[in-house]
């Protein structure tokens, strides 16, 4: 058995057309794997796909909301018409709202409760859903892997990021609960995982992390200095613990959360 091989896994992806998710995809492209794209956006999807198409032919694309269940569950039917099974579902969609940030000169009583409902909406259940949909399609075969995208804001109160930070700490607990409850119901190929990137200079957290010159802000050195690694990090660095997650190297491997961090989660800070 060649336990790294990707050539034969057929991988739903949503949020392939951010910063990390791009990444992912055109990693996985790369090394042989089918990849379908799930996106809310028809230009921002169709252009990912002519983009990633320059890499492989193994890629298409299918315009969904992935906090909609019946959404969802049409795309089902359309990808299981045009495949065999769906080996991997990359649950990578997600974001945040200025609302539910706390800025400096404001408290937690500030919060927009709205855009609070809003955040949790697209990261947990912008999780929950295409698991629910594309987990039971798995489960007709008894083999998939799930793999969803918490954060170093899960176990740690970092600071003005609250509505995030609740709802990756949500997708933890849903992470650790839907292993075992596909394993025990469908058996030993059901397996679901997580991954939790450190800190990554996104589009989403330019602004907050490094100032007009490129030079870090206050909050950004602030990270840096409680990461051992004294950086942040790439986004293809994230792609080594999917590849693991995707593969049959990670077969006896279900319920855990990896960090990808440099080391942010082991350092007291001290």
């Amino acid at each position: 058995m060649k336990l790294f091989n990707l050539e034969n896994k057929t991988i739903v992806l949503t949020g392939g057309c951010g910063v990390l998710g791009g990444s992912i995809a055109k990693y996985l492209l790369e090394n042989g794997a089918t990849v379908i794209l799930l996106h809310y956006k028809e230009e921002a999807l169709n252009l990912a796909v002519k983009d990633f198409s320059k890499i492989s032919d193994k890629v298409s694309g299918y315009l969904c909301d992935v906090v909609e269940e019946q959404s969802l569950k049409e795309v089902a039917i359309k990808v299981n018409d045009g495949f065999d099974k769906i080996d991997v579902l990359i649950n990578a969609a997600g974001g945040n709202k200025p609302g539910a940030t706390i800025s400096p000169d404001q408290s937690v009583f500030d919060v927009d409760i709205e855009q609070f409902k809003q955040v949790i909406d697209l990261n947990l259940f912008g999780s929950i859903i295409p698991s629910m949909v594309f987990g039971k399609e798995m489960a007709k075969h008894n083999n998939g892997s799930i793999i969803n995208i918490s954060s170093m804001a899960a176990e740690r109160a970092i600071t003005r990021i609250m509505g995030y930070s609740a709802s990756k700490a949500a997708i933890d607990n849903f992470t650790k609960w839907m292993s075992v409850e596909l394993a025990q119901k469908y058996g030993d190929g059901m397996r679901v995982n997580a991954i939790a990137p450190g800190f990554f200079i996104g589009k989403q957290n330019k602004a907050l992390l490094t100032k007009d010159d490129g030079t870090f802000t206050e909050r950004g050195n602030t990270i840096i200095k409680n990461t051992p690694m004294g950086r942040f990090g790439n986004a293809d660095e994230l792609n080594g613990a999917i590849h693991y997650l995707c593969s049959e190297a990670s077969r006896f491997v279900t319920g855990i959360v990896i960090p990808v961090d440099g080391g942010f989660s082991a350092f007291s800070g001290v």
